[in-house]
């Protein structure tokens, strides 16, 4: 595994810190973070009702498009 410095602030630093558990890496916490975020992105992505309508309007394009025989 290749490693790389990324510079920090103090307070940037401990905000991470506080989020780990006893004997894990800044690259473990770090990671675990960014997977809780990627999950949150993903449901936030699959949860959103943006460019989607109602099945009530749905209902009625389809009628509009295709009417039903009487």
């Amino acid at each position: 595994m290749d490693i790389t410095t990324v510079q920090l602030s103090k307070a940037t630093k401990d905000k991470i810190a506080s989020f780990g558990i006893k004997g894990e890496s800044y690259d473990d916490i770090i990671n675990r973070i960014y997977s809780m975020a990627i999950k949150e992105h993903l449901r936030d992505f699959l949860m959103s009702d943006e460019g989607f309508i109602s099945l009530k309007e749905a209902r009625k394009e389809l009628d509009k498009k295709w009417p039903r025989s009487k």
